[in-house]
């Protein structure tokens, strides 16, 4: 990951808080790792998602516990390597991920997660013992083990759908936008992560060499690169999520609307890595799974909002993005409250 790949300061600090209580040891950890420890009293600061990964491993071995304290029985030093060598020799894919879950099961306290199939989507529900939920950060950390593994097993990104979570919604979440999905709901009965499953049945192909580079270049190849809040992709994106997608732009109207020529636009995306076409498509599916999940709005008016000519059109293209229908991604998410 290139140094311009950063880390809120904020999960800096939600690493610290259990891990590493007192404060008269933060500073020498932090600078081990190579952040300077003034930054922890400055809000909006970011570091290098190499130096977040540097302080994981720090703490990870100073309190030999890779789960930074967050579980009465944590995960030692070591978990991680041995979960991805048993993931890996299990036939399938999803069968990897079963034995991850089944493995942090076995090894957590406070979360028990198991993998539920529903044709092309799964999801992962985490079990609790408790009824005060864990803080955010505790479940995105669990998240960003779990994905991270899934998708190496998979030799590509498993597209997240959905994440619901039991606890609040911290002051801070852009990050965990940009590294798992814009769909994130919170204070809801239970907390699960909705996936893609069409490469739950491909066979597993990791060699002995693929694992070893994967474990070593943990946990900085399963942090996603950061997206500055104000690029003006981001920008894009929080606009047209704000309008009607029957009154979107075209490229050059929205060119005219910047101040830019049309030629600046496709220049200044690109050298972000996107185009406007792809930001549109991507707001338009984040629209769709968002109105999925309302019951009150019907498939018809879904259709109709994102400028489709009609109901077929609009299922046909949700299967082309998620591999599911949408009637079935419906009826998955409105069960939110039936807990198992």
């Amino acid at each position: 990951m290139s140094d311009k790949d950063t880390i809120s300061i904020e999960l800096v600090r939600e690493a610290l808080l259990q891990a590493c209580p007192q404060a008269g040891h933060a500073p020498l950890v932090l600078r081990k790792a190579g952040i300077e420890p003034h930054l922890l009293s400055l809000p909006g600061a970011r570091v290098p998602a190499t130096a977040y990964a540097r302080l994981w491993r720090l703490l990870a071995r100073r309190c030999n516990d890779e789960f930074f304290a967050m579980d009465p029985r944590g995960l030692r030093s070591g978990s991680l390597a041995f979960l991805c060598r048993a993931s890996r020799g299990q036939p399938t894919v999803g069968a990897g991920i079963e034995t991850a879950l089944a493995f942090l099961s076995l090894t957590l306290d406070y979360l028990q997660p198991h993998l539920i199939r529903q044709q092309s989507l799964a999801e992962i529900v985490i079990v609790e013992p408790t009824d005060e939920p864990r803080r955010a950060f505790t479940y995105f950390t669990f998240w960003m083990i779990v994905h991270g593994v899934a998708c190496w097993l998979a030799g590509r990104r498993i597209p997240i759908l959905a994440i619901e979570l039991r606890c609040t919604e911290p002051a801070f979440c852009d990050d965990y936008r940009v590294m798992f999905s814009e769909n994130l709901q919170f204070s809801r009965p239970r907390t699960r992560m909705i996936l893609a499953a069409d490469c739950f049945d491909q066979p597993i192909r990791r060699s002995d060499d693929e694992l070893h580079r994967f474990l070593a270049q943990a946990p900085a190849n399963i942090l996603v690169k950061y997206r500055d809040p104000d690029s003006l992709a981001r920008r894009i994106r929080r606009e047209l999520s704000e309008q009607d997608p029957a009154s979107w732009p075209d490229a050059n109207g929205l060119a005219r609307r910047l101040c830019l020529s049309a030629s600046t636009l496709r220049r200044r995306l690109a050298e972000e890595g996107h185009s406007y076409q792809a930001l549109k498509d991507s707001v338009r599916r984040q629209l769709a799974i968002s109105w999925l999940a309302q019951e009150q709005v019907g498939m018809l008016e879904i259709a109709a909002r994102l400028g489709f000519a009609d109901s077929s059109s609009f299922y046909k293209a949700f299967r082309k993005w998620f591999g599911c229908n949408p009637g079935h991604y419906r009826t998955l998410v409105l069960g939110a409250g039936k807990v198992d």
